[in-house]
């Protein structure tokens, strides 16, 4: 009997050492905040640099955390078996606060969906989102005045966004 639950034991660590940990793809090279004055916006910039060839066919999937709260941001990027970079930007933001870190996950799945690694990173903000008017200043290729910020009578309306979570 002790030779049948030795030789179970040793079965199982066979086959525990037969899994495969999860391959590393690729790792973070960098993540900030970029804010446009002139057009009055705020997003998440991350790149991931590849550590292994790509799935071909394959996608990095980001979901930001919404500063304005409710569920997170999603953004796809497909990925290429040669990229040397990976930039995955947010959808625009609202009530991006100084002083607090924002978190993002990244899933990167082959062409199938299945996912191949998964990372996590918390990017700071430097700057409150305050600083930017509601709406943006230019418009047009032309970056004509607003009239929504340039107002007659010489009035300008720089106010940021309302209603922003404490």
């Amino acid at each position: 009997m002790r030779r049948k639950i030795t030789m179970a034991a040793l079965g199982l660590l066979a086959l525990a050492g037969c899994q495969r940990e999860m391959e590393k793809l690729a790792e973070f090279s960098g993540h900030i905040f970029v804010f446009n004055y002139r057009l009055s916006k705020a997003n998440y910039v991350v790149t991931l640099r590849p550590t292994a060839a790509l799935p071909d066919g394959g996608m990095a999937i980001a979901r930001f955390e919404n500063p304005r709260g409710g569920a997170p941001l999603v953004t796809e990027a497909k990925l290429y078996p040669k990229m040397e970079k990976i930039v995955l930007e947010s959808p625009n933001l609202q009530c991006v606060r100084e002083g607090r870190s924002y978190e993002v996950k990244i899933d990167l799945a082959d062409a199938h969906g299945k996912v191949l690694q998964q990372l996590e990173t918390r990017v700071l903000a430097t700057i409150d989102q305050s600083i930017l008017p509601a709406n943006s200043i230019v418009v047009g290729p032309a970056y004509d005045m607003n009239p929504k910020v340039f107002k007659p009578g010489g009035h300008i309306d720089l106010t940021p966004v309302q209603d922003c979570p404490a």
